[in-house]
């Protein structure tokens, strides 16, 4: 008798910590890494080269239905495709961060991607990111966790990540840009950013990437045990 493999649901707030554990973790157990979040980036991208309003649903769900997003392996990260073109790092420029919310809050665009996210983890073995995934899209994920972290701590974060990607934002601007974020996600119509009732919740502040990972990794392999 095969394994079983495990839906992975990882949700929370902006700059949490879930794409950089969500990949360890898939990496580890051998899973699929599914980033949710790229593929909401990766169609805001084509909105804003295509010069369509970022709230203009129908022609932005027309775009939808002629785009193509693809994930292949990649060193050190995962590499993000958009219609057959490496986006991988475009697609986490400001404008892009600052327009992605609005564009991931249309019911048609939400509608078109979980299907494709659902279709991408039917079999298991599967760790997705994202802010609804585990009341949204994987309603019934084996494991849902939700990484908290407090908003100068989130800042600090994404202030290192693009420092490294040579983007130099203030640190002020990016926690007004979080906090903005923030109430976007957790106050959109659709999907809102909430806890799960049965995710277990991580406040990420003050562990190491590998604290959050070992944590994780402790709850999957149980779950695998009491299977």
């Amino acid at each position: 008798m095969s394994e079983k493999k495990l839906q992975v649901a990882i949700d929370g707030p902006a700059s949490a910590g879930k794409s950089t554990v969500a990949k360890l973790i898939a990496k580890q157990f051998g899973y699929i890494y599914c980033d949710t979040g790229a593929m909401y980036r990766s169609i805001t991208l084509k909105v804003i080269q295509a010069g369509i309003a970022l709230d203009d649903e129908p022609k932005i769900v027309a775009l939808l239905n002629d785009t193509a997003i693809d994930f292949k392996p990649g060193q050190p990260h995962q590499l993000v495709f958009l219609d057959h073109q490496d986006v991988t790092n475009e697609i986490r420029s400001e404008r892009v961060t600052n327009s992605v919310s609005t564009v991931a809050a249309l019911p048609g665009v939400r509608k078109n991607l979980v299907d494709q996210q659902r279709a991408i983890a039917k079999n298991g073995g599967v760790v997705m990111d994202g802010r609804d995934i585990g009341t949204t899209v994987l309603v019934d994920a084996d494991v849902k966790i939700f990484l908290v972290a407090s908003v100068s701590e989130r800042a600090q974060r994404r202030f290192k990540d693009n420092a490294e990607k040579g983007i130099h934002t203030p640190l002020k601007e990016l926690e007004a840009e979080i906090e903005t974020r923030d109430y976007k996600d957790s106050h959109r119509k659709v999907s809102p950013l909430v806890k799960a009732a049965d995710a277990i919740e991580i406040n990420t502040t003050k562990m190491s990437i590998q604290d959050v990972v070992d944590e994780i990794s402790k709850l999957m392999k149980n779950k695998l045990n009491n299977n």
